[in-house]
């Protein structure tokens, strides 16, 4: 591993995008604006106080797969990681530096998502906001290891974008966001305690009710971030030094 690589590495991803305008309005304005109708939409603060600070982990995760996924397609079909691959850099240094590169994209996404709600929409927030934060960005760089992960079995960018029934909607059904999860069939709640993005939403919940870091929360932060290890891991076995 050499830590030179991994920084060049980020600072590549985030040169391209400051160049790419449409993205980085999706990465950073989108999800604000998804807030800005949900509190609208219910129109009752007690109601949005209690929902938004579990979208506010599902945001991230969600506009994260979608730009990582093309984002790396991208680069795979384009020859981009094939060379990259021909130099001395390691899979390890290759997918550090996009996990720095979007971790600080995620900071800001999540910074200005909180901004707008808890000034401009008057979002009430009972527990610590480091643990929003924390949980927030940890939902964002899962959504970005899945969605490198996803990129290997896509050829086409559209392809791309439909691996997000397939990855997202799933967990997105079942996470408890909808429906808590113990009024659901045995066998489907079974099946959602496998699902990263229910422990995001759970660690949101904790969030909103507790004042301080509960020993639930704490687990939550460790699922998901072992999680995202192993979608990392994942998508580092799809990575070839020659394309087929």
């Amino acid at each position: 591993m050499s830590i030179a690589i991994t920084l060049a590495t980020a600072r590549r991803i985030l040169a391209q995008l400051r160049h790419d305008r449409r993205t980085l309005a999706l990465l950073v304005l989108v999800p604000s604006v998804l807030m800005v109708l949900l509190r609208y939409v219910f129109d009752r603060p007690a109601l949005f106080d209690r929902v938004g600070p579990l979208l506010l982990g599902v945001f991230p995760f969600v506009v994260m797969f979608i730009v990582t996924s093309v984002a790396t397609l991208r680069e795979r079909t384009g020859g981009t990681l094939e060379r990259l691959m021909t130099m001395p850099a390691g899979k390890l240094d290759l997918l550090l530096g996009y996990a720095l590169a979007f971790g600080l994209v995620a900071l800001v996404q999540v910074g200005a998502v909180l901004a707008v709600s808890l000034t401009w929409l008057g979002l009430d927030l009972t527990g610590p906001l480091g643990a929003l934060v924390l949980v927030a960005v940890l939902d964002a760089l899962l959504g970005m290891a899945l969605g490198l992960f996803a990129s290997a079995f896509a050829r086409t960018e559209f392809q791309a974008v439909q691996f997000m029934p397939a990855f997202v909607l799933p967990q997105a059904l079942l996470c408890g966001l909808i429906t808590p999860r113990e009024q659901m069939a045995s066998w489907l709640e079974a099946f959602s305690a496998a699902l990263p993005l229910t422990y995001a939403v759970e660690g949101m919940r904790e969030i909103a009710g507790e004042r301080g870091f509960s020993g639930t929360l704490a687990v939550d932060v460790a699922v998901i971030t072992g999680s995202t290890l192993v979608a990392l891991l994942l998508g580092a076995v799809t990575l070839r030094r020659r394309t087929a």
